[in-house]
């Protein structure tokens, strides 16, 4: 099942530059983002995709991207606070047209260097760990995403994903030693809880109060009560909190065991150098695995929303805006839910929202976990 085309190139025929710019302008609306805004930023996307921004969507996908489960090199997403409008946020691979993984790397390595040159911003963290994660010859699944956050005023943050399995997934662990260690976070690596493997390493670079190195960890049938006890912040989440947030977003009751289909992965964030211990946590629920339909996904943040204090019926248009489907008839637009703490400020929660520029995935016929309530 396709998503409805609403984008065009000037000979009327939609790509994916013009698809995926155009559900950006209608969710930055929806976000509360000024139309010149929006306007900028749809062109920094078109940019950031290179040449396959002119790629009809009745061709096949460029690659098989990691970063989405039809191969869209593009994923949006929107953070709640309370009281506050919610802060939006785009991800791309723009190596996405690449022919290889070193290929990929270094298209997206120069991607990130043109925003530096336009948004005046060092990349000295970036290029002090190249060795480690743009080898010349790539393993894993990724090379180089970047991930905007939408900002009022037209100059957006920046922050880059990296892959620590480049020099092959038995190396992942001792990679991330070593780049954490050259961006000085000398113990960063010993606090990390266990996991089933690190999936990605993210780095902020431009304008951010507190830059963060981000190391992010898979936990294959994770539990709740394991769940609760991932944070290793001094200050932060409880443990009930945490198997609350589990159980809403993955359908769980109360005598129920781990999530055994797509694993889910925490990340803890470092800021403070001399810190033994990480600034920030943040749980994120493959929720697109564990229910029917993206309705059931939406019931489930709606729920988790309202109980941050949160304005839910933003979800509902963001949703209509990147799509002309019923959220019963796919399931998959809301890929993640994510609830996350940095330091002593209110939670945030997250959806993770896909672009569905070629595909929709079916909704699922057999009964899963229905959502519950948190308590």
């Amino acid at each position: 099942m396709r998503a409805a085309p609403t984008g065009t190139d000037p000979q009327g025929a939609p790509t994916l530059g013009s698809f995926t710019g155009g559900q950006l302008r209608r969710l930055g609306s929806v976000a509360g983002l000024s139309r010149a805004d929006v306007e900028t930023y749809a062109q920094v996307l078109t940019d950031a995709l290179g040449p396959v921004a002119q790629r009809p969507l009745s061709l096949a996908p460029p690659t098989r991207s990691f970063l989405s489960d039809d191969h869209t090199p593009v994923e949006f997403s929107l953070s709640f606070r309370p009281g506050a409008a919610p802060a939006m946020r785009v991800l791309v691979e723009p190596g996405c047209g690449a022919t290889s993984l070193a290929d990929n790397g270094r298209a997206g390595l120069e991607a990130v260097r043109r925003m530096a040159r336009r948004w005046h911003f060092t990349t000295d963290a970036l290029d002090e760990l190249l060795d480690l994660f743009l080898p010349p010859t790539p393993q894993g699944p990724l090379a180089l995403w970047c991930a905007l956050e939408l900002r009022p005023g037209g100059v957006p943050g920046v922050k880059v994903y990296l892959n620590p399995a480049a020099g092959g997934e038995e190396r992942s662990a001792a990679t991330l030693r070593e780049a954490l260690r050259r961006l000085g976070h000398h113990r960063a690596f010993d606090t990390l809880p266990q996991g089933s493997g690190y999936p990605f390493l993210a780095l902020d670079l431009g304008d951010w109060a507190e830059p963060r190195a981000k190391v992010y960890l898979r936990h294959d049938n994770l539990t709740a009560g394991q769940a609760g006890r991932l944070s290793r912040t001094d200050s932060g989440p409880t443990p009930t909190a945490v198997e609350g947030f589990f159980r809403t977003a993955g359908g769980l009751g109360p005598d129920a065991g781990g999530l055994d289909g797509r694993p889910v992965q925490s990340c803890h964030s470092f800021t403070d150098l001399g810190a033994a211990r990480p600034s920030g946590f943040t749980l994120y629920i493959p929720v697109r695995d564990y229910v029917r339909h993206d309705g059931e996904a939406l019931a489930r943040a709606s729920t988790m929303l309202h109980h941050h204090g949160m304005d839910a019926s933003v979800l509902n248009r963001a949703l209509a805006a990147l799509t002309e489907r019923r959220p019963e008839d796919g399931v998959g637009l809301i890929a993640y839910l994510a609830l996350a703490h940095q330091g002593d400020r209110p939670p945030r929660v997250t959806a993770y929202l896909s672009s569905e520029a070629y595909t929709v995935r079916p909704p699922v016929v057999e009964t899963v976990r229905q959502p519950l309530s948190v308590r």
